[in-house]
């Protein structure tokens, strides 16, 4: 077991590397940028109790396994609630007893909501599975949107429409794949925390870490992970941009958000197939939108991958008190998302609350 900063070199190359052959074993979903020694390094740096097992034979890593410890042992997977994409890197045909795994890193449970779906050690414990759709791109953009226009030819002629509209309104739309600017990441939180706030969600952002993150990765600049900031300028104002991260092959969708002047516009929308083109001009093989029930998801999306929820535990109360305190929020939050007749109105009290708390 390692802290972050305590890998050395060799390590952090091996690490890498497991990511980048990913894709040739099958594995496709292990390259995603959240599961990078980039991110556990920042999250390091920002959170406490963020350990790796490295896992070896032969005296050679076969697997990398990120996560988040308490003092009593409570584990949880890295950045979760945060991250969309959670577990160990491993090399092809590892596999190990999860159990026999926390035992060695002192964890009575560990939790997660975002498990990466996998040949490896938590391949059977997951309790619940999840879409987290993608937008394919390695064929290149054009092919895509083609495929876009015969799946749904009215949202995509509306949503260029809406773009053309854009720019005649509101000056000569610009589109920057990886704007540098920090004061556009401040105005991106900003404008999310307004979102959040506005919607009745929890504020992500009143929590400094996740602020402090955010601001690490922005300045992370590594061939295999990197923090991208897209924005749309209307002239020279932005109205729409999104925060993520990308490895060699994926781009992680993390954080969209818009001014709300321009909402009639759908630049959204507009940002994401800019996105989508600029992805694919960079030789990424697709967007991962991440896990959760979106309109604008179900409309770009190509295919689908999946990511788990649940937990691995010892024999151990401590365990035993963790997962019963936290299984019954759980399921009722998963319950309200996954049946349209319950999320609906749930949306709308929140929506209610969320005016309420913003004095509108």
């Amino acid at each position: 077991m390692y802290r972050p900063g305590e890998l050395t070199a060799a390590d952090r190359a091996a690490w890498t590397a497991m990511q980048s052959k990913a894709h040739l074993e099958g594995a496709e979903a292990l390259s995603n940028p959240f599961l990078s020694p980039e991110f556990t390094l920042a999250a390091g740096r920002c959170r406490r109790g963020v350990r790796v097992a490295v896992v070896r034979e032969g005296g050679e890593p076969a697997a990398f396994f990120p996560y988040q410890r308490t003092s009593l042992g409570v584990g949880r997977a890295l950045g979760l609630g945060v991250s969309d994409c959670q577990g160990p890197v491993h090399r092809s045909g590892f596999d190990c007893d999860p159990v026999e795994l926390l035992d060695a890193c002192g964890l009575a449970v560990w939790e997660f909501d975002h498990l990466v779906h996998s040949d490896g050690p938590f391949a059977a414990v997951a309790a619940a599975h999840f879409a987290s759709p993608v937008i394919d791109v390695d064929r290149g953009y054009e092919p895509y949107l083609a495929e876009l226009r015969a799946r749904s030819p009215k949202f995509t002629k509306t949503t260029l429409a809406k773009e053309r509209r854009l720019g005649r309104d509101a000056g000569s739309l610009r589109y920057v794949h990886d704007e540098r600017d920090p004061a556009v990441l401040r105005t991106l939180m900003e404008w999310k925390s307004a979102q959040y706030r506005r919607t009745g969600r929890s504020d992500r952002f009143a929590h400094p870490w996740i602020t402090r993150l955010v601001e690490q990765l922005f300045h992370t600049r590594s061939p295999s992970a990197a923090g991208i900031l897209s924005v749309l300028y209307a002239g020279d104002r932005p109205v729409a941009a999104h925060f993520g991260l990308r490895s060699e092959r994926i781009l992680a969708c993390w954080f969209p958000a818009y001014d709300p002047a321009f909402a009639k516009y759908s630049p959204g929308l507009v940002l994401h197939l800019r996105m989508a083109e600029g992805a694919a001009g960079d030789g990424i093989a697709h967007l991962d939108l991440g896990r959760g029930p979106k309109e604008y998801k179900d409309s770009l999306r190509t295919r689908d991958l999946f990511v788990s929820e649940g937990w691995v535990t010892r024999r151990h109360p401590v365990a035993s008190v963790h997962r019963a305190r936290r299984a019954p929020a759980r399921a009722v939050r998963n319950a309200v998302v996954a049946r349209p007749e319950l999320f609906g109105p749930a949306d709308k009290l929140l929506k209610r609350i969320g005016k309420i708390r913003s004095g509108k």
